[in-house]
């Protein structure tokens, strides 16, 4: 067998990273993703080739240590700007972290949990799957209709670590799929329809996740039926990279802040601009 190779992934620090990987894996299928004491496994699916990382900490040299198999080589110089991505490495914490300690409530929670950072995504569609999945559901109701999705429309994939062997679903699959396939998974209609017709336009081209037009994506995005501003914001957050995005209706911030309605959850975090989804993510951390 071949030897994987490594790369090297430097970040500024600090990095919670273990709660990091606990939120992929904790919101994710076994199949694609898993935890082995503190590394983060992983399958990947680029173009058409398949293959699988594992990511560790190496906290005294302030970098991420990964492992990639042989398999994608054609596709390193991608591979590694994505996990740049995934694991928000550009992010600056001291930065960040200055500007919300302002905030009474955050201010402990960081205290507590310095180095927390968005939970990216390696595709945008992934991410945006896994949103609508989540409306209005639990966690753990949620991960369970993700975890169907891969069985049903994910490609098999070898990998040394047991379970670990299906890549996350693929766009063409769901795009081409009967629509009472995707609603036997557990969907009601029209649900099913939004993920349908994401995935439709997604690869017909007339929406496209990867442009740099946040803006856009989202006016795209909210024109779909089933896609509101929670979906977009949370989408938004973790697949577009916006650092000022909150889903202000989201009942886990209101609970966390004691507030009663996204309006008011709007105006008590207009102070933490533009670091809005880091107030969220630790928000998010202290109610697991």
């Amino acid at each position: 067998m071949e030897k994987s190779i490594v790369l090297y992934l430097h970040y500024h620090p600090p990095l919670a990273w273990h709660a990091l990987i606990s939120f992929f894996c904790s919101r994710g299928s076994f199949r694609v993703e898993q935890l082995m004491a503190d590394r983060y496994l992983r399958t990947i699916q680029l173009d058409d080739h398949t293959g699988w990382v594992a990511a560790r900490q190496d906290a005294e040299h302030n970098q991420i240590v990964v492992e990639v198999s042989p398999s994608l080589a054609p596709y390193l110089s991608c591979l590694q700007r994505r996990l740049h991505t995934l694991f928000d490495l550009d992010a600056e914490p001291a930065i960040i972290e200055a500007h919300l300690n302002n905030d009474k409530t955050l201010r402990q929670l960081i205290a507590n949990n310095s180095g927390l950072r968005v939970p990216r995504t390696l595709d945008a569609f992934e991410l945006s799957l896994r949103a609508i999945l989540g409306q209005q559901v639990t966690v753990k109701a949620a991960t369970t209709l993700y975890s169907r999705f891969v069985t049903a429309f994910g490609k098999p994939v070898e990998t040394p670590f047991p379970g670990l062997d299906r890549t996350a679903p693929v766009v063409d699959a769901i795009a081409n799929a009967k629509l009472q396939t995707i609603i036997d998974l557990g969907l009601t209609q029209r649900r099913a329809l939004t993920i349908q017709q994401l995935a439709q336009r997604i690869k017909e081209g007339t929406l496209d996740l990867e442009q740099e037009n946040r803006i856009e994506i989202l006016r795209q995005l909210l024109e779909l039926p089933g896609i509101g501003p929670w979906t977009a914001q949370y989408i938004a957050m973790r697949a577009l990279g916006d650092p000022n995005a909150i889903p202000e209706s989201d009942l886990g911030l209101m609970r966390a802040l004691q507030l009663k309605n996204p309006m008011e959850v709007r105006r008590r975090t207009e102070k933490w601009q533009p670091w809005r989804a880091y107030g969220a993510i630790y928000l998010w951390h202290h109610l697991t």
